[in-house]
């Protein structure tokens, strides 16, 4: 179609993890979801929302998640001004672009990370620089100044699952020109958090989502922490009414129950060691991980075979062609019992 920008003609679509269509069949640990339901207060939540006969969906949630900011930003300890609600992490980091970056502006993310950071960019028709990582998971030849408009830090990693440290994240920040975004996916399965530096770093963002650590990635919830003035420009260019009456009730649930999460946490923190230092007995090299996952290389680095292996048994995990990372496989942390079968299955393929 002639018609079509040509940035969006040429792009390549995001691809996701595999979803099987019987998925009960699988143990399905190749998109990093939690194993555990949410609050039990989430369900109660949106029956009460929907109620007897569902009136309350004829009419328009509230635009801008009044209740939702006002919890998040009692648990983070900031103003509500310094919050907002979105559909998704993902429609942060698009709107962060469109706020930030221009066509043709510059923009940046470490390679590996998140891949969708390339495709937001691209529709944008944003110049991507990229940053690898050394050994000590340190961005390579990172300029004194970067003068792109935006760059987005990972932490913890995906898909390798470690953290960067805040006193490198706050130098990082002192050396833009522009925003640092720090996404937050999997923050709550680590050991620390970027959300004390935004009230010290003037050009520092937090995004978190409730999809990984609140079990809502049906929901499609997340959060952004930054300062006020970057909150009222996302508030300007989000849809109007992004957040359905259901999510929002699901989401004041879920972040209210810090019980509940913290009790998930535990169980999943601990499966993750547990795994991590039987798949090293067995010969893996397993990066140590700050999520709800884990990034392992078999003895012989031959990731593609140990997959296969595994799909054949009806264990999903995530396998990545991409040279950087096609020596090893990611995989999330399901129950025990599911850890369990994935670690016989592995022995077994060897």
């Amino acid at each position: 179609m002639t018609t079509l920008r040509k940035n969006i003609a040429e792009m390549a679509a995001y691809v996701p993890g595999m979803q099987p269509e019987n998925e009960a069949e699988w143990v399905k640990l190749n998109t990093n979801e939690n194993p555990y339901p949410p609050s039990p207060d989430v369900a109660k939540a949106i029956l009460a929302e929907v109620g007897k006969d569902g009136a309350n969906l004829r009419k328009y949630p509230d635009a801008r998640s009044k209740k939702a900011r006002e919890i998040a930003a009692r648990l983070f300890k900031v103003d509500p001004a310094w919050v907002i609600m979105a559909n998704g992490s993902d429609e942060l980091l698009n709107n962060l672009i469109r706020a930030f970056v221009g066509e043709g502006e510059r923009m940046a993310f470490v390679h590996p990370s998140y891949s969708y950071y390339a495709t937001l960019s691209d529709i944008q028709g944003a110049q991507i620089d990229q940053f690898g990582l050394d050994d000590d998971f340190r961005l390579v030849d990172f300029p004194e100044r970067y003068s792109g408009k935006l760059l987005f830090l990972t932490s913890p990693n995906a898909p390798l699952g470690f953290r960067f440290p805040n006193d490198y994240i706050r130098k990082l920040a002192g050396r833009c020109d522009g925003v640092l975004v720090v996404d937050e996916a999997y923050s709550d399965f680590a050991d620390g958090s970027a959300m004390d530096l935004v009230e010290q770093c003037d050009n520092l963002i937090v995004t978190r989502t409730l999809s990984k650590s609140y079990s809502l990635a049906g929901m499609r919830l997340g959060l952004a922490v930054a300062r006020p003035e970057v909150i009222a420009a996302l508030d300007k260019i989000r849809d109007h009414y992004h957040l359905d009456r259901l999510a929002l009730v699901a989401a004041e649930a879920a972040l209210l129950d810090q019980d509940w999460l913290v009790e998930n946490l535990v169980k999943i923190r601990k499966t993750r060691e547990w795994f991590s230092s039987q798949l090293r007995e067995l010969g893996y090299r397993v990066i140590p991980s700050q999520a709800n996952f884990i990034f392992v290389t078999p003895p012989d680095l031959d990731a593609e075979r140990v997959y296969q292996g595994l799909f054949e048994r009806q264990i999903l995990v995530r396998y990545f062609t991409e040279p950087l990372l096609k020596h090893g496989l990611r995989i999330s942390i399901g129950t025990r019992e599911e850890m369990e079968t994935t670690l016989k299955a592995m022995t077994e393929i060897g």
